[in-house]
């Protein structure tokens, strides 16, 4: 606060009769956003005063009058004794608010259980208050609530939270129950078996937390590439035991059969009996010999025999 004679001096020198600067003018209705209403917020042209509190601000969210006899007590103070008051006889002011409500207010939860590793990717914190707490009105700053205290209990999901609204004394002390989701995949449209996934075939919707974890839910990684082992509902949701590595060779498939030794390579056509994906052994029949044998998947329409000491006319 600067000296009485310094500010007497500024306003001896700014409002004489001899200077052309205009006298400060009082507003009729003024609207603030912080704790104290200042002289720039009370009056036009208040000059090198503007900034000095008068008075403290009314609650965020309401308005009070202030009369004319309060208002000249707050400037003699200050040495401010000259104004226009333009027939004023009392000035209206109001404090602007924010809006807080339980929106906001589970955001900060979900933000303190996200910095604690609580909350990971793809997890939500659905937030149930034990009381309404309506909308509340704090101090219209970028901030307006803060989360001073959580405790928070996972194994029946109870919390106890304290936060500081802007503007407002007392603390807001409030309780409730916290349920974890988490998004797994679903089937975006009903499917025939043997289809093989892609991205455009999975939605990812929210199940809870604790179903997720008895079933073993696979990752979208985990199913994309892969194929359904049976036709499938829009909406299903999708299990390890739902899919399967795709087949190489479907049985029935024509294919062409391998033997390879040293620098010998022989083929023959054969037919798939049983279907493999790559990699992985398969029944073929031997068209030309008319004997089935096993094989081994190593690309579409193609196997390989798997006995490295299969006689060629075993073939």
């Amino acid at each position: 606060m600067k000296p009485l004679r310094t500010i007497t001096a500024a306003l001896a020198f700014g409002f004489s009769a001899g200077c052309a600067l205009a006298a400060p003018a009082l507003k009729a209705d003024i609207v603030v956003t912080a704790s104290v209403v200042t002289v720039g917020d009370m009056f036009e042209d208040a000059g090198a005063l503007a900034e000095t509190p008068l008075f403290r601000a009314p609650r965020p969210g309401t308005t009070g009058n202030v009369d004319l006899t309060a208002l000249k007590s707050a400037t003699a103070r200050i040495g401010l004794v000259e104004f226009e008051t333009k027939g004023l006889t009392a000035v209206r002011v109001s404090r602007a608010a924010a809006l807080v409500d339980e929106t906001l207010l589970s955001g900060l939860i979900a933000a303190d259980l996200r910095a604690r590793g609580i909350l990971t990717e793809g997890m939500h914190a659905q937030t149930r208050f034990s009381a309404s707490i309506g909308t509340l009105e704090a101090a219209a700053t970028d901030h307006p609530a803060h989360l001073d205290n959580l405790r928070y209990l996972p194994g029946n999901g109870t919390f106890t939270a304290r936060f500081t609204l802007a503007g407002i004394d007392q603390p807001l002390e409030l309780s409730g129950t916290i349920g974890l989701t988490i998004d797994v995949p679903h089937l975006a449209a009903a499917l025939p078996a043997g289809t093989v996934l892609g991205p455009q075939h999975i939605v990812m919707r929210p199940i809870p937390l604790s179903q997720a974890d008895a079933q073993g839910v696979p990752s979208l990684d985990q199913l994309v590439g892969m194929a359904l082992n049976r036709q499938s509902r829009e909406g299903m949701l999708l299990q390890a035991s739902d899919v399967s590595t795709p087949l190489t060779v479907s049985k029935n498939d024509p294919v062409t059969i391998y033997y390879r030794q040293g620098p010998l390579t022989l083929t023959v056509k054969g037919q798939a009996v049983t279907g493999a994906a790559q990699g992985a052994p398969l029944q073929v029949l031997n068209l030309m010999s008319k004997r089935v044998i096993s094989a081994t998947a190593i690309a579409p329409g193609a196997v390989e025999i798997t006995s490295a000491n299969m006689a060629l006319a075993g073939l």
